[in-house]
């Protein structure tokens, strides 16, 4: 079994802010990131990973972002869990999109099978393995997103899962899409995400399968960042972008990137992993 445990810098359990960075083990890829609780009055619900490891003769960059709902449970349960379920698949060195899609599949399961103690609440989840430095496999479920920087231009890797845009498929499950006033678009009215990890009263009407895409890491990719929605939500991709290729510490450009998000009048909890490949 591989024993990855809590991931990153610091492990963020309620604080109302953390940040950190680190490096691959021959230092030529950085990271950094930074974590900020929103104004909503409730623990901080966001959790990260960020961390190089050794298995064998290869060296995988794990980095994550997991924005929870209804609870800190669910979030702090895929920080765990989720990389060790995937590295775990025995299929994820030759079939790593195929581990990848098991390894969400069952870690929700397990969520659902143990919501006793977990509760019913939910997160979503923004995965980025990287592959000896070369090969990178993201994944997702909901609406916090990766975006990579290509030559300067920033490169949407993720799918935003919201329920206006899978309403057929919610529909189709004998749910309903509501879309109030003032509102954004909502599953059964509740939830604002098409797809989520958990969530056991609405998963009969919800999916927990992940979008993903790989992608060969050439001399022309720069940054990625991983984000929750409290940043993409008052910052665009390109903005995002912009900002983190102007520093050489991707520590300071997580840190930037949360503190514009703040004076921007973003309300939500707020996490970002910025990685920086030369």
């Amino acid at each position: 079994m591989v024993k990855l445990g809590c991931f990153g810098g610091q492990c963020v359990v309620g604080e109302s802010s953390s940040s950190s960075k680190g490096r691959s083990h021959g230092g030529n890829i950085k990271y950094g990131f930074s974590l900020v609780k929103g104004k909503a009055d409730h623990a901080m619900e966001d959790y990260h990973v960020a961390k190089f490891v050794r298995i064998e003769e290869h060296e995988l960059g794990l980095f994550a972002i997991y924005d929870g709902h209804m609870g800190e449970e669910v979030p702090s349960y895929l920080q765990k869990h989720l990389f060790a379920n995937i590295i775990e698949e025995e299929e994820f060195w030759v079939d790593t999109r195929r581990a990848i899609t098991k390894a969400y599949e069952k870690t929700d399961q397990k969520i659902l099978s143990n919501s006793s103690n977990l509760g019913r609440g939910g997160s979503t989840a923004v995965t980025a393995v990287l592959v000896n430095g070369q090969r990178l496999w993201v994944a997702n479920v909901g609406d916090s997103r990766a975006v990579l920087s290509r030559g300067g231009q920033a490169i949407q890797m993720t799918i935003d899962h919201e329920p206006n845009t899978e309403r057929s498929s919610i529909e189709d499950r004998g749910g309903f899409v509501s879309n109030m006033p003032g509102d954004v678009a909502r599953v059964n009215g509740q939830l604002a995400v098409s797809r989520a990890f958990g969530d056991k009263s609405l998963k009969s009407h919800l999916r927990s399968d992940p979008d993903i895409l790989d992608m060969h890491i050439d001399v022309n990719c720069e940054v990625l960042i991983l984000a929750s929605d409290g940043l993409w939500k008052v910052m665009s991709n390109q903005e995002a972008v912009d900002l983190a290729r102007g520093f050489k510490d991707p520590q300071k450009a997580a840190k930037q990137l949360t503190a514009e998000a703040l004076k921007r009048d973003s309300k939500d909890d707020i996490s970002c992993v910025v990685v920086k490949f030369r």
